[in-house]
């Protein structure tokens, strides 16, 4: 059984299906920026919505969004086309005819991983699915195995502090401490991975139907930005951080 965490919360209905959003206007690509953004010829500068590019290949993540959207009309649609504190527009892009977005074909080619910012669950769906394709193909970032970090090797994990991560592994156990509860993945709490979720995040979690003690002894995928607390850690922030793999 795979129950996909990225797709089980909603907190805004969509407004069709996949990411189809209002519509935030229409440009022409100019140039591309880096794996996760562009310039229209207007000035304007875009930043893809619902993606981080891959840590180990951001060069190939810019030449593949080069390849999708240069010198082509684009039309951008998000829930707000405010500018973001460095100027940037956030939108989900689409070509011409297109119902599919571009941050979809990055992430079905392995130049992009799903991040952790969308809620919207027809949205969300639509992003999992293009990465799960991405990843049992072993294309872009998922033809390396270290693409998937192993809960495990603490060390690995450590050594990407500041990033965003991908980390597999078996919940040894769950417990609380404050207002806060660890997913452990090992028994040396000090040194080895950790997931961490505040008790602000309970009502989504109850929500979902994903209370965090039934992922004790289970395996689990979780995303996020790793921090070092002692040992590794990801505190998640959204219900849609954790997928379930499968039993014990």
């Amino acid at each position: 059984m795979l129950i996909c965490g990225l797709a089980v919360m909603a907190t805004t209905p969509a407004n069709a299906a996949g990411c189809i959003f209002e519509p935030q206007g229409e440009g022409r690509v100019a140039a591309v920026i880096d794996a996760r953004s562009f310039r229209l010829d207007d000035g304007r500068e875009v930043r893809l919505a619902g993606i981080v590019p891959s840590a180990t290949d951001k060069a190939n993540g810019a030449a593949a969004l080069s390849s999708i959207v240069t010198g082509r009309d684009v039309t951008l649609r998000g829930d707000d086309d405010a500018p973001d504190r460095y100027g940037r527009q956030s939108a989900f892009v689409f070509l011409p005819g297109s119902e599919t977005t571009v941050q979809s074909e990055l992430l079905r080619r392995g130049e992009a991983l799903v991040s952790t910012e969308m809620a919207v669950k027809d949205c969300a769906a639509e992003l999992a699915a293009a990465e799960a394709e991405a990843r049992r193909a072993k294309r872009g970032t998922w033809a390396d195995p270290a693409a998937i970090k192993n809960a495990e090797s603490p060390g690995d994990i450590l050594a990407g502090i500041g990033r965003f991560s991908v980390v597999e592994g078996k919940v040894l156990s769950v417990r609380q401490a404050g207002a806060t509860t660890y997913l452990n993945f090992g028994r040396n709490w000090t040194r080895d991975f950790a997931v961490t979720i505040s008790r602000r995040m309970m009502p989504a979690f109850e929500a979902a139907g994903l209370l965090p003690k039934s992922f004790e002894n289970r395996r689990i995928r979780v995303r996020g930005y790793v921090e070092a607390r002692g040992g590794p850690r990801i505190d998640v922030l959204r219900v849609g951080q954790i997928e379930v793999l499968g039993g014990n």
